[in-house]
C-alpha cells in the first residue's frame, strides 16, 4: 500500500510518516518546507526518513494545482494523508491571507486531486480542536455545535470539514477529518508552549503565562496520536464521512505541565503572568469514546511519561 503525506516535513507528518514506514508501507511525502518555523528542524526531520527504504519525496507546496496533479498522476496513492496546513491560532490575526491560500485553496486543491485520481484515494485529514472555539461543555464532544470558532485557523478547519463532506457526498469519496488536540513529543515545533518554555527555562528566562496559568490543555503524546491516524488509515469499517476526535481524553493543568517540564530539565521555572491572549481558548479536553467505539483508539501515555521524552530530545537537538 502507497500513501501520500502532506507536511511530512512537519512534526506530526514526520512522525507519521516513519510509522507508516516501520509497519511496511511505501511513503510518498509532499512539503514545501516554508519558513514559519525553522527550515533546518524540517530538513533535519526529513533527513531521518529520506534515509529509511520506501520513503520517496517531492518539495511541492499543495497550492500549486498543477504540481500536484503531476505527483498525484505518478505516484497513484491508496491513502492521503493531509497534514499540510498554516498552523497557529495567534499568527493568523496579523497573517490571515496565508490561511485563506494553504488550509482553504490548498485543501482544495488536495480535494481536487483526489477526486479526480484515476484510482480515487481514501482522505484522512487534520481538523483541529479549536473549531470547539468557546465551548464551555466539556469534554468537547464530534455532536457539539461548532458554529462559533474564534480564530481564522479554526475557521479554516471548519471550513476543510464542510469542504470534505461536500466531496464525499458528491463524488463518493471517503474523507475521514481528525481534530487534533495540543500534540507534543520529539522532535517538537518550536513555535509551540513546551519549546517555547523550554528555550526559556534553559536560558534563565522567564517564560510567558497566558491568563495567568489558568488554562486547560488536552496534551497527547505524539505516538498516541500516530496509533490514532494508523488505525483510521487502516480501517475498513468507517463511513464514507465522519470527523473524529483525538487526544488523550485528560485535560491538564498549564501550571502542573510546567512543573513538569522545569522538573524534566532540571531547573526552577520563573513565570511572567500575563493575561489571555485573542483567539486563545481557555480549555480543551476531547471525548475519544467515538473513535474508540470505531478502530479501538486508547492513548496510553500521561504527561509525566511523555514530557521527559520531549526535553531529553530537547536538550541534545540544541545542544543545551
Amino acid at each position: 500500500m502507497k500513501i501520500l503525506i502532506t507536511g511530512f516535513a512537519g512534526f506530526i507528518g514526520f512522525h507519521a510518516a516513519r510509522e507508516f514506514l516501520r509497519r511496511g508501507w511505501e511513503v510518498v511525502g509532499i512539503d514545501n518546507f516554508n519558513d514559519y518555523y525553522s527550515v533546518k528542524l524540517k530538513r533535519d526531520r526529513a533527513a531521518v526518513l529520506e534515509a529509511l527504504p520506501g520513503f520517496s519525496a517531492r518539495e511541492l507546496d499543495i497550492c500549486d494545482l498543477e504540481g500536484l496533479r503531476g505527483a498525484f498522476a505518478a505516484e497513484k496513492p491508496d491513502v492521503v494523508l493531509n497534514l499540510a496546513a498554516q498552523p497557529g491560532v495567534r499568527y493568523c490575526i496579523d497573517h490571515p491571507f496565508v490561511y485563506q491560500k494553504t488550509n482553504i485553496e490548498g485543501f482544495l486543491n488536495v480535494l481536487e486531486c483526489c477526486r479526480h485520481a484515476a484510482k480515487v484515494p481514501k482522505l484522512v485529514f487534520a481538523s483541529s480542536s479549536s473549531v470547539y472555539g468557546g465551548n464551555k461543555k466539556m469534554p468537547f464532544e464530534e455532536s457539539d455545535k461548532v458554529d462559533t470558532p474564534i480564530s481564522l485557523y479554526a475557521a479554516t478547519k471548519k471550513a476543510n470539514e464542510l469542504m470534505a463532506h461536500t466531496y464525499s457526498h458528491l463524488y463518493g469519496m471517503q474523507t475521514i477529518g481528525l481534530r487534533l488536540f495540543t500534540v507534543y513529543g520529539a522532535w517538537y515545533r518550536p513555535d509551540m508552549a513546551l519549546s517555547l518554555f523550554a528555550d526559556a527555562m534553559l536560558h534563565g528566562r522567564p517564560i510567558k503565562v497566558f491568563n495567568n496559568g489558568d488554562m486547560l490543555r488536552d496534551f497527547t503524546y505524539v505516538d498516541d496520536i500516530v496509533d490514532g491516524i494508523v488505525r483510521v488509515v487502516e480501517s475498513n469499517a468507517l463511513p464514507a464521512y465522519d470527523i473524529f476526535n483525538i487526544g488523550n481524553h485528560r485535560s491538564e493543568k498549564l501550571l502542573d505541565v510546567i512543573n513538569v517540564l522545569a522538573n524534566s530539565l532540571g531547573v526552577e521555572p520563573k513565570m511572567e503572568m500575563l493575561p489571555m491572549q485573542a483567539g486563545d481558548v481557555y480549555a480543551t479536553y476531547a471525548s475519544i469514546e467515538k473513535l474508540n467505539k470505531a478502530v479501538g483508539y486508547e492513548p496510553k501515555t500521561t504527561i509525566r511519561e511523555g514530557i521527559p521524552v520531549f526535553a531529553k530530545w530537547y536538550r541534545e537537538y540544541h545542544g543545551l
